[in-house]
């Protein structure tokens, strides 16, 4: 059917988090197409009100009686939108019908309900959700940030004998001299909804103690990051879906993972460890251990990390693809005239800033 018939509805954001039918409809979009955990409605509803600045808008569009599509979003300057997109959010907060064109529906959007709007950015696309389309008079596709995953298929002896010598062999000598040293390595796994607010601690205590407080980023149970995190663990968890890996040296925590898991994908929201162990990468023992207990445990067939692919990354994985944005322009003009303004410098309309990776690096021991 046309896009015309397209019926749009816009609300304060707010209302997504009381009205079970706009719940429902959020949460059906969702698992029609992506089905990711940190896209839940619980989930973007915390985030609304803990990251949010109160100017978010939430504009549903609907065919007849059917909802099509939901999309959060937030002003960026006069005559500009973007999606909502706090960086502890993979991707940009809305959901679409898999029938749905996503720039089809976006283009009908800045058209439509948002009164007299210029540019209009879907921030942080997938594109394993919204395959790219490229470039048009009135839209500009940017590339975003490399990602990476890990199919998990085979045994892990074959996975592993596919990794690189240098990392085989570092981590082979880091637990070869950690048993000499008489450390007893230990990996545990926290799901339990009363597990989660002391985990969130603890994970606050190690990156609090590296070089993300000197940034003022690291989670504390204080700040909004942290009130953020435990609150979507802890409805994670009543879904069985939070899951929280922690690696010890004998009784003391060294590294910790905070991850989402649903239907077989497990994504790794962050990772934290303690950079004050020297000679030793706790955040990569830990992630060779969780990589063996997956090719043990049929369950996990597919490891996510959404941040920007580093260097430490492609130790673990060849797997690639590129996370982007979307602008669109109400007119092809605005976007030749933002062109121009960018290439002199300036920041043209629809310029979209992007977030913050959410996963962080580990260093590999020499």
């Amino acid at each position: 059917m046309p896009l015309t018939r397209i019926h749009w509805k816009n609300y304060p954001a707010p209302v997504l988090a009381n009205d079970p039918v706009l719940i429902q409809n959020w949460d059906r979009l969702n698992a029609e197409h992506g089905d990711l955990p940190f896209l839940s409605a619980d989930v973007v509803n915390s985030a609304l009100r803990i990251l949010g600045n109160g100017q978010e808008r939430l504009l549903v569009a609907s065919r007849g009686n059917e909802t099509l599509a939901m999309f959060l979003l937030s002003p960026a300057g006069k005559f500009r939108w973007n999606t909502f997109q706090p960086s502890q959010l993979p991707l940009g907060a809305w959901v679409c019908s898999a029938r749905e064109n996503l720039v089809e529906i976006s283009r009908n959007l800045l058209h439509g309900p948002l009164g007299f709007s210029l540019t209009l950015s879907i921030t942080q696309v997938d594109p394993r959700i919204a395959a790219p389309q490229g470039d048009a008079p009135d839209l500009k596709q940017a590339d975003y940030i490399d990602t990476g995953w890990i199919d998990i298929e085979g045994s892990f002896d074959d996975y592993w004998n596919a990794r690189g010598k240098n990392l085989r062999q570092n981590m082979r000598k880091q637990r070869t001299k950690l048993a000499a040293n008489g450390t007893h390595l230990k990996m545990e796994t926290l799901r339990g909804h009363a597990d989660m607010a002391a985990a969130i601690a603890r994970y606050g205590s190690l990156e609090s103690a590296g070089w993300k407080a000197e940034k003022g980023t690291a989670i504390h149970p204080d700040n909004a990051q942290g009130r953020f995190y435990l609150e979507m663990m802890e409805h994670a968890s009543l879904r069985g879906e939070a899951v929280i890996y922690q690696y010890l040296f004998d009784d003391k925590v060294v590294a910790m993972n905070l991850c989402l898991e649903r239907k077989g994908v497990l994504i790794v929201l962050k990772t934290t460890y303690d950079e004050s162990i020297q000679n030793f990468s706790p955040a990569f023992l830990l992630r060779e251990e969780e990589l063996q207990e997956f090719h043990r445990n049929s369950k996990i067939t597919r490891l996510e990390y959404f941040g920007r692919l580093m260097d430490w990354h492609t130790k673990w994985t060849d797997k690639k693809r590129t996370l982007y944005h979307l602008t669109l322009y109400r007119w092809p003009i605005i976007k030749k005239l933002a062109a121009a303004r960018s290439s002199r410098g300036g920041q043209g309309a629809g310029k979209v800033e992007p977030a913050s990776p959410v996963a962080e690096p580990a260093p590999t021991a020499s």
